[in-house]
């Protein structure tokens, strides 16, 4: 495929090109309420060509190699057209040339396991569940998606790179009465189907937070020290901050890039925030971006000090910074965008004991359960927590919805766990839907954080 690309784009006359080609299969189980309500595959395969030209940038996607020629006219004169528009001309910031080729590497590939085993598999998960204690429902999704991307460019690289996710997920419903609750299971990774094998105690665990929801009390609204867990603590690490480290949102917004300068002192001392794709089994890992970059490493945060940004090769030019290789596309439908990898908040050096017994009172608060931003401000809701009295866990809550501010939140973090979770339910939709986007990290102690509540 590498050399069909290359013959592709040997009429193409421009300052920079790239073509992607991609082979996308999805598979995947819907059940509720112990039926099957859909499954079955759907295979797609595509092309992105990008062109610069005059410093003008263009993108063109095509679904056919006959049409390679007309998508190749319309780009360079879709850029031609942008450069006449542009005040400041478009530029990649220099990459090496690569040349590569990664198979994914699987325990178990989904791909050899039958269509009716995974059936099973689900039929188990969901009869589990209803077996539990007051649940009431069970809705559960499985896919598997193999993808496997071709890439040249005109400076030389030629990379072949497959991902393959694994996912199985679940909404547990509890009711008694009129009242339910929720809770969400999620297993999977991007080494292979045995991730969502013998994983029932989990399964059970998640029910029976399900069933002791029914019981909770409606959090009082207040301002409260809080725990937040390793689920949560990713969430807010991923929403409120992450997403003001990558460079296309800072670029477009100048307030912004003003509160976002390197070198910012924005949280306590503590405090380090890193972007790792490169955490091989885990959902956001890859070797190479959509752009044939080699994705690194990135210290977002070092001592509350801002160290770090993601970049696509465009922004890294744009700001005089280096080049990341987080930028990435949903599939062959799509050009990349500037995307989180593995987002999370470093251990510390404490116990989740030790946390509990420096807040005294307060709040331990688990899992997130949806939210937004509005510019520096957040809102995420909580599936549950516990009251905490004199370092001890008392009495369970709901109906939880924390609210703040993203650079007084950072200067609230008092101490950070010495235990590491990473999500496995993956996700993020900036702009695009991102599968295999992950955050997690520790547990981890703020002095002030505020509620709302009854």
């Amino acid at each position: 495929m590498i050399d069909k690309l290359k013959q592709m784009a040997s009429k193409i006359d421009a300052d920079y090109f790239d073509l992607r080609y991609e082979t996308k299969r999805v598979e995947q189980i819907v059940m509720s309420k112990k039926e099957i309500r859909s499954c079955g595959s759907n295979l797609g395969d595509g092309y992105v060509l990008r062109v610069l030209k005059n410093g003008g940038l263009s993108k063109v996607s095509f679904t056919k190699p006959e049409q390679a020629d007309m998508a190749i006219r319309r780009a360079i004169e879709n850029a031609e057209v942008l450069a006449a528009n542009l005040s400041e001309p478009k530029r990649p910031a220099p990459a090496p040339v690569v040349k590569a080729a990664i198979k994914a590497k699987l325990v178990e590939d989904p791909r050899q396991i039958s269509l009716s085993e995974k059936i099973a598999i689900v039929r188990h998960y969901s009869d589990l569940l209803f077996s539990q204690p007051k649940i009431a429902n069970v809705d559960m999704h499985y896919y598997d998606v193999y993808r496997n991307k071709y890439f040249i460019n005109s400076e030389g690289s030629e990379i072949n790179e497959e991902l393959v996710t694994t996912k199985l997920g679940a909404g547990v419903v509890s009711q008694e009465g009129a009242l339910t609750q929720t809770v969400r299971m999620a297993f999977g990774g991007s080494n292979g189907f045995q991730r969502v094998r013998n994983r029932e105690d989990e399964a059970i665990e998640r029910a029976r937070i399900a069933a002791d929801l029914l019981n909770a009390e409606p959090v009082t609204a207040g301002t409260y020290k809080m725990i937040l867990n390793p689920g949560i603590a990713g969430v807010f690490t991923h929403e409120a901050f992450g997403h003001f480290s990558e460079a296309d949102i800072v670029r477009d917004l100048p307030a912004l890039r003003e509160k976002m300068k390197i070198g910012t002192k924005m949280g306590t001392d503590i405090l380090n925030i890193i972007d790792d794709a490169t955490m091989a089994d885990q959902l956001g890992y890859y070797q190479y971006d959509d752009e044939g970059v080699a994705v690194r490493r990135v210290n977002l945060m070092t001592g509350g000090v801002l160290t770090g940004r993601l970049h696509d090769r465009f922004t890294a030019a744009e700001m005089g910074e280096p080049i990341s290789g987080h930028a990435i596309a949903e599939d062959f439908r799509y050009d990349p965008i500037v995307r989180m990898g593995n987002i999370f908040i470093q251990p510390g050096n404490n116990s989740f004991e030790e946390l509990l017994a420096a807040m005294g009172d307060g709040l331990y608060i688990c899992d997130a359960m949806g939210g937004q931003t509005s510019g520096e401000n957040f809102t995420f809701g909580a599936n549950y927590g516990y009251i905490v009295k004199n370092g001890k866990l008392a009495g369970m809550i709901r109906d939880i919805n924390i609210v703040g501010n993203l650079y007084s939140t950072l200067n609230t973090v008092q101490m950070i766990g010495n235990d590491f979770v990473l999500d496995e339910a993956g996700g993020c939709g900036k702009g695009q839907t991102n599968i295999r986007s992950c955050l997690g990290g520790p547990h981890v102690l703020f002095s002030n954080l505020t509620v709302g509540g009854k």
